[in-house]
């Protein structure tokens, strides 16, 4: 399928569907596929993200991810006031991204649209980069210096380090005006800096990972494993979560056919990032809903997988996060010398 026709499917859903919503106030493209051109085909493993506004508070749970038309959606829906101040959105590297471009699919009230260029015009300003990249350091550090462990299961707390980590690479790209994306943030920063002529760089995102020795076929024997433990995960999930539509049978192709195929495609120490966040989302899935011996039956292969970034008890938790605070004002000096050079101008 192509981005165009994924897009129409989309349209066509919020017709039908999001548009009888209560409180509807229209809809908008986000995600990684906001950059690709109309005609190009929708990556292996990536899904149409769609974002639903409405009055009203955020729903405990998101529509998530659904076939329509063919095409594979992700649903989210996004209180108005969330989005009712330019500023608030100018400072806020998930809700502005977006609206760089022509995103908007429904307007009823016409508010999107003047959001939209509102954002669209003041997007690369300095004062607005500055507190985007702010934003995202301080997920880093407030996630590192708040992991808590002992108030953790072993699965919370590898996510409790592991996205936060993540989160060093949305520093770099929100510098740069790029699309701070989820699942593959690790290879769209790979290509920044290698544009950048400083691909040592990535090396010591990497390091701070644990993936930077990971070899393809590691990766590949990790993903047979995360395959069965996804497949016994989305067979016995009942407990709402927040990601549970990315443990379901229509998102299997984005967590495990995309991840193939990335690293088929040499980017295996990169999606080493996605492999470990949908292990330990499995696991827990398993912990709140699986009989002991299944999740037992689970468990070494996401042992296996975490001692491959280095990660094998608490104290090495503790120890790599750790390491990344101490790389903070290395990474702020990084994100300093990569600033576009139109907003360095203005």
């Amino acid at each position: 399928m192509r981005v165009n026709e994924a897009r129409a499917a989309a349209a066509d859903w919020i017709r039908e569907h999001g548009s009888r919503t209560p409180g509807f106030r229209g809809a908008y493209f986000s995600g990684s596929t906001v950059d690709l051109p109309a005609d190009a085909p929708v990556p292996p493993g990536s899904d149409t993200d769609v974002m639903l506004v409405v009055d009203g508070p955020e729903p405990a749970a998101k529509p998530g991810k659904f076939r329509h038309l063919g095409a594979l959606l992700e649903v989210t829906v996004v209180p108005w006031a969330t989005l009712a101040s330019p500023e608030r959105v100018l400072s806020s590297y998930h809700l502005a991204t977006p609206f760089r471009g022509d995103t908007v699919i429904a307007d009823p009230t016409g508010d999107l649209g003047r959001l939209r260029a509102r954002v669209a015009a003041g997007f690369a300003e300095p004062r607005w980069v500055l507190r985007r990249r702010a934003e995202a350091r301080e997920r880093v550090e407030s996630g590192l210096r708040d992991l808590a462990p002992e108030k953790r299961s072993w699965a919370a707390l590898v996510l409790g380090w592991l996205f936060p980590t993540g989160v060093t690479t949305h520093v770099l790209l929100v510098a740069a005006l790029r699309n701070p994306t989820v699942r593959l943030r690790y290879v769209a920063t790979r290509d920044l800096l290698v544009a950048h002529g400083t691909p040592d760089r990535h090396e010591e995102l990497l390091r701070l990972l644990g993936s930077h020795r990971l070899t393809a076929d590691r990766a590949e024997h990790h993903l047979r494993a995360l395959a069965a433990t996804f497949d016994a995960a989305a067979e016995v999930a009942r407990t709402p979560f927040p990601f549970s539509s990315d443990l379901t049978r229509a998102a299997r192709p984005i967590a495990i056919d995309g991840s193939l195929a990335r690293i088929r495609a040499g980017d295996h120490r990169e999606i080493a990032f996605w492999l470990a966040a949908t292990f330990a989302r499995c696991h827990l899935v398993l912990d709140a809903d699986a009989p002991v011996a299944l999740r037992d039956a689970h468990r070494p292969a996401f042992a296996e997988l975490l001692a491959d970034l280095g990660i094998r008890t608490v104290d090495d938790v503790r120890a790599r996060a750790a390491a990344v605070l101490a790389s903070l004002p290395t990474l702020d000096a990084w994100a300093d010398e990569i600033r576009p050079p139109a907003a360095a101008e203005r």
